[in-house]
């Protein structure tokens, strides 16, 4: 075994070229970075949404309205929909899962039921939220509110 004949190990190096090692790599002198500028220095890092200079577009485009981060959405059903899905699977309890089965709601959305339509039948109606509206006609007729 002789220095000259030394090899490192099989898959220890990564890169067949050596950048920034003087005029002998081939690509001596700049180091393939071009000349002069930030992306020529080392530690440069390119900021997120940096335009070279000119005034990004997020800083550019007006802001305006205000988002509230406490904002819950419901998906609005109404009472018909409560009366055809009683009546389709022949309920006693309407629930969200019953919602879902046919359809009306996506797994992820909570549910609201408002009070426009009909409702001829005692349901008892298991939700995230009720309209006032809504809640007097379901119990009018002897049905229950269920909030979840």
């Amino acid at each position: 075994m002789k220095l000259n004949t030394l090899k490192p190990a099989e898959g220890s190096t990564h890169h067949s070229k050596r950048i920034g090692r003087g005029p002998g790599s081939g690509h001596g002198g700049t180091s393939t970075r071009g000349s002069k500028g930030a992306k020529s220095r080392s530690g440069y890092a390119r900021k997120i949404g940096f335009e070279g200079g000119q005034m990004p577009l997020q800083r550019l485009v007006p802001k305006f309205g205000f988002k509230n981060i406490n904002h819950v959405e419901y998906k609005a059903i109404n009472l018909d929909i409560i009366q055809t899905v009683a009546e389709k699977g022949n309920l006693d309890k309407v629930t969200v899962a019953d919602l879902r089965a046919s359809g009306f709601v996506s797994s992820k959305q909570l549910v609201k039921i408002l009070g426009n339509g009909k409702l001829d039948r005692k349901v008892d109606v298991e939700a995230h939220a009720f309209s006032k509206s809504a809640a007097t006609a379901i119990e009018a007729l002897g049905g229950t509110t269920i909030k979840l």
